[in-house]
């Protein structure tokens, strides 16, 4: 697929990229024990530093991602698309409404706007399938706005994120190949449902050659070395320019949050159970107005076929 996340797949999607932009808050690690530095209390044994356990985590997630890479796969979910877009910004800067519900009152010396947020809701049979390279996605609308809305081989409707399977995204971080090109290290750690995860940043290398993955921050279970959750940098996203310029006209700087989760699993492969988009601008104060959020929950997985084959 392409460098970034959430573009739609064509046809062969390279087995390293999992996600990017066309057009266009997660929550803080939670330290496990005591605060950093405690000692252990009685009859405990010192629990290893969270830097003693990155290398052999790092080996363990090249592994999986060696798994994801020559995963073959046939599946259908169910789809749900919440996308909310506030235009108050646009309406103050006098850009062009983008909300049917804007209207406009013109008193005898005075102009009164009033404008609504603009909130859709889209429910897809969703069918991902992947033999080689080559990942297809196909779409059959169920809903619109609470409303039943069957449209065979439907186009993706949602208005400011396109976005395409984030499967294969912790290869551009974790793969074998991809590593010594990142600096790596724990963030914390947290607590996603029953398991403890290590949070791992992971940085270009200065001076490295440019890299057209995305880069940020993963929990990763030690464990196994799963990568459960992902949290990209804005600053990787194609099309960034938009938002770019979208924040001049408003004279403030723009923040996107991006997410991944990775929850539903089948034989050893995680599956994307949620993706969250928001976007938002920033005054002088550091002040964040949220523009849009779109929010993508993958449930109710019926799996045809899961497999993989890893050689050395």
């Amino acid at each position: 697929m392409s460098n970034n996340p959430f573009s739609r797949p064509r046809a062969a999607v390279p087995a390293a990229l999992a996600l990017s932009f066309l057009v266009l808050s997660l929550s803080s690690p939670m330290s496990a024990g005591g605060p950093p530095g405690s000692a252990p209390g009685p009859g405990q044994a010192a629990a290893p530093a969270p830097e003693a356990r990155l290398r052999p985590l790092l080996v363990k997630a090249a592994e999986y991602c060696r798994k994801l890479e020559s995963s073959a796969f046939d599946f259908v979910c169910r789809e749900e698309i919440s996308e909310t877009i506030d235009p108050a910004l646009d309406v103050k800067k006098k850009a062009p409404p983008i909300d049917p519900g804007w209207v406009q009152y013109k008193g005898p010396t005075f102009v009164i706007s009033t404008f609504k947020k603009l909130k859709r809701e889209l429910v897809y049979e969703y069918q991902c399938v992947r033999a080689g390279r080559a990942i297809r996605e196909m779409r059959t609308q169920l809903e619109e706005n609470g409303k039943r809305k069957v449209v065979p081989n439907a186009e993706l409707m949602t208005s400011v994120v396109v976005f395409g399977t984030a499967l294969l995204g912790p290869v551009g971080l974790f793969g074998e190949r991809f590593q010594p090109d990142y600096d790596f290290a724990v963030a914390g750690e947290a607590k996603l449902g029953k398991t403890r995860v290590l949070v791992i940043d992971a940085r270009p290398k200065p001076g490295a050659p440019p890299t057209r993955n995305l880069y940020g921050k993963a929990w990763v279970d030690p464990a196994t070395g799963d990568i459960l959750k992902i949290e990209w940098s804005e600053s990787r996203v194609g099309r960034f320019d938009i938002f770019e310029r979208r924040g001049r006209l408003y004279g403030r700087k723009p923040r996107l949050v991006i997410g991944s989760e990775f929850h539903a699993e089948k034989n050893g492969i995680r599956f994307p159970s949620r993706l969250s988009v928001e976007e938002a601008y920033l005054n002088d104060k550091g002040k964040a107005a949220v523009r849009s959020r779109t929010e993508v929950v993958y449930k109710d997985f019926k799996f045809f076929s899961v497999e993989y084959d890893v050689r050395d």
